[in-house]
């Protein structure tokens, strides 16, 4: 404590009001060393992430109930595969124009009505099936979902607006994310299915349609956590970024494993063993996201993409060598664990490509490519099964992931920090 006495300065301890005691201050709480829950302390992070976790539960509905509902009214599945590829494709179409308008007007006034056109797309196609009206009014009405926002690059926009400039926090995000996305693809046709079997044909797609209008209008309504609208410019599409087209081109490449891989899964053990592929993904996502990561970002996605081809080699190898249903179990959790630290670090590279004013767009860019090559991946993927067989058909991933290392250790750059 300073005073002055006179023309002197005086320095004393301070000391409690009764004289006796010096005064201390209150023992501080002990920052958490878990990095997930110094994320969701972040003020208005768990609200926008309760109301995003809503709204992508579906993502993993839709296509499932799709299919279950117009097979079992129209006794066609190739009609219902039809449909939902005719989803995908306008999917692909429609979504980076969609994520345009976000970067432009802001979330809340893009997603909502976006979301509600979507939702009365499921609608339609809900009494479409009910009523057998006919065959084209499937495809319109599902076509019609393509609005459907990516509430996944929404969410990881926001974290990117709240930890600008903190790699770490950012880094811990990503994986975050990743691991809901596994989440709800582990959990969203398991759901599906079990309203669809347990009520009427068209539950899946009614509840789903609901989850996603309330999950996204609870994540609009939290304004303060939402990225502001840059002025506008004229710069061009995320595209010409360089190395964005190498970088795309390798999760075009990284869809295809996930494409191939379901299906040749499903037609060789049946599609609940996938769900064992899912958990190692998302286990390995939250560990690596509990790490520090390398600073060398290419080498990091190149490191991973090389794991990723290694473990993808195990499911191949459990197939041709036993009949054992136990080990390839056990080879597709292990080589789950390679896609979340890939996908982690491909967003991360995306999010530091991208002009902040476009980040929506160029990370939806990434799941469409994604969605493409998922498709690619999951015709190639039949075809080997139907022409060579099952266990040849496990080949595929092995050679898609491969295909991404070589385009990613070509193509993509690392990008100067911003």
């Amino acid at each position: 404590m300073l005073t002055v006495s006179g023309n002197l300065l005086v320095i004393a301890p301070r000391t409690a009001a009764s004289g006796d005691l010096p005064v201390t201050a209150a023992p501080s709480r002990p920052a958490s060393t878990n990095p997930y829950r110094r994320l969701l302390a972040t003020p208005g992070a768990r609200a926008f992430t309760a109301g995003n976790l809503l709204a992508r539960l579906p993502m993993g509905m839709f296509s499932v109930s799709a299919v279950i509902m117009i097979a079992g009214s129209r006794g066609s599945y190739a009609l219902a595969g039809a449909v939902t590829a005719t989803g995908l494709a306008a999917t692909a179409v429609v979504a980076p124009w969609t994520a345009r308008l976000v970067d432009r007007y802001g979330q809340a006034k893009v997603a909502v009505p976006a979301t509600a056109l979507a939702a009365l797309g499921s609608l339609a196609l809900l009494l479409c099936v009910h009523y057998d009206a006919p065959a084209w009014t499937l495809f319109a009405s599902y076509a019609a979902t393509a609005t459907t926002p990516n509430t996944g690059g929404m969410s990881r926009a926001r974290w990117a607006h709240l930890h600008r400039g903190d790699p770490a926090a950012l880094h811990t995000a990503n994986s975050f994310e990743q691991a809901v996305d596994e989440l709800c693809f582990m959990l969203g046709p398991a759901l599906a299915a079990l309203l669809c079997a347990a009520l009427f044909p068209e539950a899946g797609t009614l509840v789903g349609a609901i989850l996603l209008m309330t999950g996204v209008l609870i994540f609009a309504a939290q304004r303060a956590t939402e990225p502001p609208v840059a002025p506008r410019t004229h710069a061009g599409s995320p595209l010409r970024a360089p190395g964005m087209p190498a970088l795309l081109a390798a999760f075009l490449a990284t869809g295809a494993v996930f494409g191939a891989m379901e299906v040749v899964t499903i037609a060789h053990a049946g599609g609940a063993i996938l769900a064992l592929q899912a958990t190692g993904s998302c286990a390995a996502g939250l560990l690596y996201g509990s790490l520090r990561p390398a600073t060398d970002i290419r080498r990091r996605l190149l490191g991973c993409l090389a794991g990723m081809t290694t473990l993808m080699s195990l499911p191949l190898l459990a197939a041709s060598s036993t009949d054992s249903l136990l080990a390839l179990a056990g080879a597709l959790l292990l080589a789950g664990a390679a896609t979340a630290p890939t996908m982690v670090t491909g967003m991360t590279l995306v999010q530091r490509l991208t002009p902040e004013s476009q980040l929506n767009e160029g990370m939806t860019l990434a799941v469409t490519a994604l969605l493409g090559g998922i498709a690619a991946g999951s015709a190639t993927g039949g075809w080997m099964v139907e022409h060579t067989g099952q266990v040849t058909g496990y080949a595929v991933p092995v050679c898609a992931a491969a295909l991404a290392l070589a385009v990613a250790a070509a193509g993509v750059r690392a990008p100067r920090t911003r």
